[in-house]
């Protein structure tokens, strides 16, 4: 009964088509059963009016509409083309219903045939009662169905519309978790770049303090040396810090120290892939330059991941190549190959590891652009400007 009660939500262009609606079938069947007979008129009305519920009220429109017809029945007013209103609210709850009261406003729609054929067609044979029956239950039963039926449909096309967000959501918290995980990655890295200069510092500092009073010299050396590594660690772990969670935490083992690769080990990890079966090459143009720590290990991350992607992706017998170009104001990095990958990677990973290029390209102000190459094949191209953004 609660749930007769409450109206169901309905956006405002949907009340005003179900007041048009009610209002042109009053105005059609409505006028027309008055000018036929007149209580026949009115009871008319009556079952046309509460279609304005239809869709808010749909089971207190269907008994509303069936009350109005019993009263028409035990007065015994004949037919009128106002009675259309009962299939209507009929249609109604089996759409917008409850399925139990549909399935009853069913048997109620049965009973209706008999008590109408038993009250308007007593005289007639029985063939015909007969006839007339089938005819009306057929009827009956058709605008039932045909509501039902339209039910499902929208149940169904409302859990695949649930599905489809669902996927998404998931998509979405998978894509937030392999940030989350690089950010972790980086942020262990970035421990390993500041200890390192740190370090440096540190010696520095020790070696400055014994030459003090022998070498002025070479102490104002140290110091200069002190100032520009702090300056750029600092510089480097204010642009890690800021892309970095406030409550993040990484448990980090002091005894197991991973010393951070560069451009200078990119050799090293191309032989490796090289052993691996992976047909590589490597060039270097324009005039080499040491690079900030950060901005090293950002190059050879991309390189190392899109070798990987390569190995993963391109199919066997690829050839492929990675250039480092020094050029006046950023370093850009090039890794190609010629296999399948373009065709193969889009689909089947969602890109978390060109997440993680991106973002380590974006800590040094750089950017990283993926995708299909012309002719065939896969490119990855990083801009790594060579003067790191300062941290606000």
């Amino acid at each position: 009964m609660t749930g007769m009660l409450t109206a169901r939500p309905l956006p405002a262009r949907s009340k005003a088509f179900d007041l048009l609606l009610a209002g042109g079938l009053c105005m059609t069947f409505g006028f027309l059963s008055l000018a036929q007979v007149h209580w026949g008129g009115i009871l008319a009305f009556g079952m046309l009016v509460p279609l304005i519920w239809r869709r808010t009220h749909p089971e207190l429109t269907f008994f509303a509409v069936c009350s109005v017809a019993v009263v028409q029945w035990l007065f015994g007013i004949q037919l009128q083309a106002g009675n259309v209103g009962l299939l209507v609210a009929l249609y109604a709850i089996a759409v917008y219903g409850d399925v139990r009261l549909s399935r009853i406003a069913l048997g109620i729609g049965g009973l209706g045939v008999l008590m109408a054929v038993s009250r308007y067609w007593s005289n007639s044979d029985w063939k015909q009662q007969i006839t007339t029956m089938v005819g009306l239950a057929a009827v009956v039963f058709g605008v039932w169905a045909f509501g039902d039926r339209r039910r499902t449909r929208g149940l169904y096309v409302a859990q695949l519309e649930e599905r489809a967000a669902q996927l998404e959501r998931d998509r979405d918290r998978e894509s937030k978790l392999a940030v989350s995980n690089e950010r972790t990655r980086i942020a262990r890295e970035i421990h390993d770049v500041v200890a390192h200069g740190l370090s440096i510092m540190i010696v520095q500092a020790d070696g400055g303090l014994y030459a003090a009073d022998q070498s002025p010299e070479a102490a104002k050396k140290a110091l200069a040396t002190i100032g520009d590594t702090g300056r750029a660690s600092l510089t480097e772990m204010r642009k890690m810090l800021g892309l970095l969670k406030q409550d993040e935490q990484n448990e980090l083992d002091p005894n197991q120290p991973r010393p951070q690769p560069g451009v200078s080990s990119l050799p090293e990890l191309i032989d490796n892939v090289r052993e691996a079966g992976l047909n590589v090459t490597y060039d270097v143009t324009g005039r080499p330059r040491d690079l900030p720590a950060l901005l090293g290990l950002t190059a050879y991350r991309i390189v190392q991941e899109g070798l990987t992607n390569t190995l993963k992706h391109a199919g066997p017998g690829a050839r492929t190549s990675v250039s480092l170009d020094f050029g006046h104001e950023m370093l850009t990095v090039v890794v190609t190959d010629d296999g399948r990958g373009a065709g193969v990677a889009p689909s089947s990973d969602p890109g978390h590891g060109l997440v993680g290029m991106r973002q380590r390209a974006s800590v040094s102000g750089g950017t990283v652009s993926a995708g299909p190459k012309a002719g065939g094949g896969y490119e990855v191209i990083a801009k790594l400007p060579y003067n790191l953004p300062s941290g606000e």
